[in-house]
């Protein structure tokens, strides 16, 4: 990687300030100047219980929602992209098997050829697991994984983007995980996707990190978590934690702003546990960023 594209990225140490942490009910609360992105999408990992039960019916669902634009994962992805082909949703991102990054790196161009066959923007390495983390160097060695992972994508006409839990958070001396896979990769050839509600479990307002990382930020995850919950560096969480876009501590209006000053290019909407039937809280969370609009 070019030097002066490493020199000047600053440290992740920003964190959430007492005004982030605000009650569910304000959070609620629509800034006359807030705004949402024109097309919202959705990543399909939040109806990943109903989805296979009748894959067209839900994905006809989601487009009378409102939703446009889609992020799948690489479970049952045949039936789901045969089933997207028959609605207005767009494929934009597909969630890549992690274990390709991890332990089947061999496995990893085929992956990613069969990809961009399908038609896919962007691929994203989705999650490290536990047994996988460690420190510094787990991320420096992961970080050269994705530059090669990132120039074969390139290649293939598709960005790669690095999705962040809370653990990317954890200190790693003066720096965060996060900085030190950021720092070992090429911005050229990977990115970041934002998962606004991990950043907040792990004590970080995403809005830093946007300020911070800027344009390397290509896509977010539009998500909430309750109030109350304390920091932590892992993804041990009770479901009720999870909440919709407008109903939880994460200051949403301020995120989106910085979000566009960031230039960022897609917004999934995700809720990894729904206290019901996903649509119903998908359907929650569009209509508050539908208001945020009007």
């Amino acid at each position: 990687m070019k030097k002066d594209k490493r020199a000047g990225l600053p440290l992740l140490t920003a964190t959430l300030d007492r005004r982030t942490f605000l009650g569910a009910a304000a959070a609620l609360a629509v800034p006359a100047l807030a705004a949402a992105p024109n097309v919202v999408g959705v990543q399909l990992y939040t109806v990943r219980e109903v989805l296979p039960r009748d894959p067209l019916a839900t994905l006809q669902a989601l487009e009378r929602i409102g939703y446009r634009e889609a992020e799948l994962t690489s479970d049952r992805l045949d039936a789901v992209m045969a089933a997207i082909q028959k609605t207005t949703l767009k494929p934009v991102s597909l969630h890549m098997d992690f274990m390709l990054f991890m332990h089947n790196q061999d496995r990893l161009p085929a992956a990613l050829a069969d990809a961009t066959s399908r038609g896919f923007q962007y691929v994203v390495c989705p999650y490290v697991l536990p047994a996988d983390r460690g420190g510094a160097e787990v991320a420096k060695r992961l970080a050269e994984t994705l530059n090669k992972a990132g120039e074969a994508s390139r290649k293939l006409g598709m960005r790669l983007c690095y999705h962040n839990h809370a653990f990317d958070f954890a200190p790693a001396g003066d720096q965060t995980l996060l900085d030190v896979l950021l720092y070992g990769s090429d911005p050229d050839l990977v990115g970041l996707e934002l998962d606004i509600m991990w950043a907040a479990v792990a004590g970080v307002d995403p809005v830093s990190v946007l300020k911070t990382y800027g344009k390397r930020v290509s896509m977010l995850h539009l998500k909430n978590v309750a109030p109350g919950i304390a920091k932590r560096y892992n993804e041990d969480l009770p479901p009720s934690a999870f909440r919709e876009v407008g109903n939880g501590v994460v200051d949403v209006p301020a995120v989106l702003a910085a979000a566009a000053q960031a230039g960022v290019q897609h917004y999934f909407v995700e809720q990894d546990k729904t206290p019901g039937d996903p649509l119903v809280s998908l359907t929650e969370s569009y209509r508050y960023l539908e208001k945020l609009n009007q």
